[in-house]
């Protein structure tokens, strides 16, 4: 019973990561196209720019989540973001499955 925790646990994070992650930018309101008018995304974007005299500062928090959802998440994340919470849903699965 503990393999079964731990497979649909880890499957869970996997899934977690490749589709959840970007799910929860998008309705953010940080778009392909750009950020959404009235979303939580422009609020934040308003308030980055009111405290940076107008811009956006690279790097900030506004920034790399709008490059998530333009480009989505690289290779390199999907992997090693799929491998922490794969680990973390197996060790969650086990013991609650």
């Amino acid at each position: 019973m503990v393999i079964t925790g731990m497979i649909v646990g880890a499957t869970i994070g996997v899934g977690l990561a490749l589709f959840g992650a970007p799910a929860v930018v998008s309705v953010l309101g940080f778009k392909a196209g750009g950020i959404a008018a009235g979303s939580a995304a422009a609020k934040m974007m308003s308030a980055a720019a009111i405290a940076n005299n107008g811009g956006v500062a690279a790097g900030s928090i506004v920034a790399v989540l709008q490059w998530l959802g333009a480009a989505g998440l690289p290779g390199g994340a999907q992997v090693g973001l799929s491998s922490a919470l794969g680990t973390l849903g197996g060790i969650v699965g086990a013991k609650w499955f």
